[in-house]
């Protein structure tokens, strides 16, 4: 009775072609990674800024959300300073530069809500804004100050020649909090990912 199994030819030429499909689809599955991460980021910093608009209304008080840089991207630490390219934040009544390991309080100083390091997104992301802060008032709308305001966060991958999913989160003066995708074009105005012009 003859035994049926795979000789080692069939085995190394198998194993080669499982290699070449696997070398193939790397690239693929590395954007992919990278538009999860970059996905990921922006929602936080979405969720981030809805928090700080709720907590604002909830507190009847002025509440505002931070870009932080950090010494270490994944630990929040006191050695966080203001940014404008930093996907981790903190949501606090005063500013909380060089204090962003405070406990959360209602009335120690800086007065912390919630934090979230860039890491808790995955990281390797990069994110521009053009701002490094927005206030909410007790009815949910930015403070007024001129040139002074974040009003729009860009996330995009970090490797030149790459082309990714990059995303946007818009914020505007009545206090709306918005992400959509800066790629999809102005002429389709069906679509909901539109990057339109945001009402004043």
């Amino acid at each position: 009775m003859k035994q049926r199994g795979l000789t080692i030819i069939e085995l190394v030429v198998t194993i080669a072609v499982l290699a070449l499909i696997l070398a193939l689809a790397m690239p693929s599955i590395g954007t992919w990674m990278d538009n999860t991460r970059i996905r990921n980021t922006t929602e936080a910093l979405q969720n981030g800024l809805l928090a700080a608009r709720t907590e604002a209304i909830r507190r009847n008080q002025n509440v505002s959300f931070f870009l932080v840089t950090l010494n270490d991207a994944g630990t929040m630490d006191n050695t966080c300073a203001l940014s404008t390219e930093s996907g981790s934040w903190v949501i606090s009544v005063s500013s909380p530069a060089g204090k962003c390991a405070s406990a959360p309080s209602t009335t120690d100083a800086p007065m912390i809500v919630d934090r979230r390091t860039v890491r808790d997104g995955g990281g390797g992301v990069k994110v521009t804004a053009d701002n490094s802060m927005v206030t909410f008032n007790s009815f949910g709308r930015v403070v007024s100050a001129a040139g002074a305001s974040l009003t729009q966060v860009e996330v995009t991958g970090v490797k030149d020649g790459t082309h990714y999913r990059n995303l946007r989160v818009n914020v505007t003066p009545s206090g709306a909090v918005r992400m959509c995708d800066p790629n999809v074009p102005s002429t389709a105005t069906t679509d909901p990912r539109l990057c339109a012009a945001e009402s004043r």
